[in-house]
C-alpha cells in the first residue's frame, strides 16, 4: 500500500491511549481539482480534510461524519464529508475573493459544526465556537467539551505539492489510574508535537512512528486506504427528478429542451434531454 492516502491506528500498550496518523495526496488533489481555490482556502480546506479522516477513524460503527465550518469572513463555508471506508468529499464556497491565509481571517467569527450520522440509529450533531487559532485548537475543544475525552491533533499542509496530513492522539476512558493516565497522556502529546510537517510528507508511518515514540511499545493496526469519493452519479441525479411531478418536468423540457444538474463537489455537470426522460416520465406518470 502506498505512503499516502493512508490512515495508521496504533495503541500505546502502556499508556492507555490511542493514536491515529494519516498521510493523504491523491485525495487531496481530487477536492482542490478545476475548483481554482486561493491558497489560504486549499491550506484550510486541506486540514478539515485531515482532520475529518482523523476523525471518521475514531467511529465505531458504519456510518459518516460531516465537518462544517461557517463564519463571516470571506469563506461562506467549508464542508467535508467522510464515511468509516475513508471515502472523502469536500468542499469550500466562497463569498468574495480573497488572498488571505489563517482560520480567522478567512472564517471570521464563526461555528464548526460536526455531524454524525450511523448508518443506523438517529444523526446527532456537535457545534462549538471557533475560539481557537487553529482548526487542530477547535477540535480539541470540541472533544472537551462535547465528548469529554481529552484528545490532541496535529495537521499540516503543502499546498506547492498538494499534501496534507495529520495525527490524532486520544486518551481511552475508563482507565484506573486516572493521574498516571493524565501524565501518560501528556507525555504522549509531548513527544507527537515534535512531529515536523517534512516528516508526515516524506517518511512512511512506521518510520515516523519509530522516531516519535521509540521509546514506547506501539502496536500498529493495519492501514486503511483513504479514497475521493464524490458520490454523484446520473442515476442519483435521476432519483431527483423522480421527485419533480411529471407535468413540471415537461414543462421544464418544453421551455428549456433539457434539465440539469450540478455537483458543486467534482463539478461535473448532468443534461437530461427529452430523450433521455421520456421512457421516465412515462413511469412515473402512471
Amino acid at each position: 500500500m502506498s505512503q499516502f492516502d493512508v490512515l495508521n491506528r496504533y495503541l500505546f500498550a502502556d499508556c492507555h491511549a490511542r493514536g491515529e496518523l494519516v498521510q493523504l495526496d491523491e485525495s487531496y488533489k481530487a477536492i482542490l481539482k478545476n475548483h481554482n481555490y486561493p491558497v489560504g482556502v486549499q491550506q484550510l480546506l486541506g486540514e478539515v480534510l485531515a482532520a475529518t479522516s482523523l476523525l471518521t477513524a475514531t467511529l465505531k460503527f458504519e456510518g459518516e461524519i460531516t465537518v462544517q465550518l461557517q463564519g463571516d469572513g470571506p469563506i461562506g463555508y467549508i464542508s467535508v464529508n467522510g464515511n468509516n471506508n475513508q471515502q472523502m468529499r469536500g468542499i469550500a464556497k466562497l463569498k468574495e475573493a480573497t488572498q488571505a491565509t489563517g482560520l480567522r481571517a478567512l472564517i471570521g467569527k464563526g461555528t464548526m459544526v460536526i455531524t454524525i450520522r450511523p448508518s443506523k440509529g438517529e444523526a446527532y450533531q456537535g457545534v462549538v465556537a471557533l475560539e481557537q487559532d487553529t482548526i487542530a485548537g477547535c477540535l480539541a475543544h470540541y472533544f472537551e467539551v462535547s465528548e469529554q475525552i481529552p484528545t490532541q491533533i496535529w495537521l499540516f499542509t503543502d499546498t506547492d505539492k498538494q499534501q496534507v496530513g495529520g495525527a490524532l492522539v486520544q486518551l481511552l476512558p475508563d482507565g484506573e489510574d486516572k493521574a498516571k493516565q493524565q501524565a501518560d497522556y501528556e507525555h504522549l502529546c509531548q513527544l507527537t508535537n515534535t512531529i515536523k510537517a517534512e516528516e508526515i510528507f516524506t517518511l512512511e508511518a512506521e518510520a515516523l512512528l519509530y522516531r516519535l515514540y521509540h521509546q514506547e511499545q506501539v502496536n500498529l493496526f493495519d492501514p486503511q486506504a483513504v479514497s475521493y469519493v464524490c458520490g454523484c452519479s446520473e442515476e442519483k441525479c435521476l432519483a431527483a427528478i423522480s421527485q419533480i411531478e411529471p407535468s413540471e418536468i415537461k414543462a421544464i423540457l418544453a421551455e428549456q429542451g433539457k434539465i440539469s444538474m450540478h455537483c458543486d463537489y467534482c463539478l461535473t455537470s448532468y443534461d437530461f434531454d427529452e430523450a433521455k426522460l421520456q421512457s421516465f416520465i412515462s413511469k412515473v406518470s402512471h
